[in-house]
């Protein structure tokens, strides 16, 4: 089977999809996902940076995100960072950057650096030793707090403490929300469709017997 027809799959028809076609299939059945390029350094001091689609938000109190990363790699030097060093970044992808940030996905060898080789700038802040991207708006440093094998498909959920944020006032609202339309946010479907996000509303916190609510302040 290559192709849907009828409208309906079954577990059976997944199986039996080309490999090619599934993993489009599955990657971009729930739609837009977050994008970020995720920022390591080795012991010795060579960075890496790879695009990911799978960073999520786990927790305000304590700040956590967490991510999925795929099963090790002779030349995957980022969950091999990330349990060296203890710390990575995860910064945001702009639209004259999209190219760039594909292109960190490419099977590099081992100890060659994606910031150079794709036309990133590191950036450093003191007191903390992974790198982020200059190019981006919305950076995030954290501290590696877990790691969690996942025997169905020997990929891992890694969760980090958030402990740097790097983001201009102006694209922080009143309450703390980050205006990623402001901040120029690319985000994915797929593996590879890219998309800038176009603001719909904003909602009050949904209560009970009452109609929602659109809130009148930007941000």
């Amino acid at each position: 089977m290559t192709n849907i027809k009828s409208g309906k799959v079954s577990t059976t028809d997944i199986a039996a999809m080309d490999k090619q076609y599934r993993i489009c299939l599955i990657n971009s059945l729930l739609g837009y996902k977050s994008l970020n390029l995720l920022g390591t350094i080795s012991e010795a001091g060579t960075t890496n940076l790879c695009v990911i689609s799978s960073a999520f938000h786990l927790g305000a109190n304590p700040p956590l995100i967490g991510m999925v990363m795929r099963p090790a790699r002779e030349h995957n030097d980022t969950l091999r960072n990330i349990k060296a060093t203890g710390q990575f970044t995860l910064n945001n992808v702009l639209p004259d950057w999209y190219k760039q940030a594909h292109q960190t996905s490419a099977s590099y060898p081992s100890g060659v650096s994606e910031f150079g080789t794709c036309g990133f700038d590191e950036h450093y802040v003191a007191g903390f030793n992974a790198p982020f991207v200059a190019q981006s708006t919305v950076r995030v440093g954290l501290q590696l707090r877990e790691i969690i094998p996942m025997e169905i498909n020997q990929t891992s959920i890694v969760i980090g403490e958030i402990v740097e944020v790097l983001v201009n006032d102006a694209l922080i609202g009143k309450d703390g929300t980050i205006d990623h339309v402001e901040a120029k946010t690319v985000t994915v479907a797929g593996l590879d469709a890219y998309f800038l996000p176009q603001s719909i509303a904003r909602l009050a916190y949904a209560k009970p017997g009452i109609e929602p609510q659109e809130l009148n302040q930007p941000g």
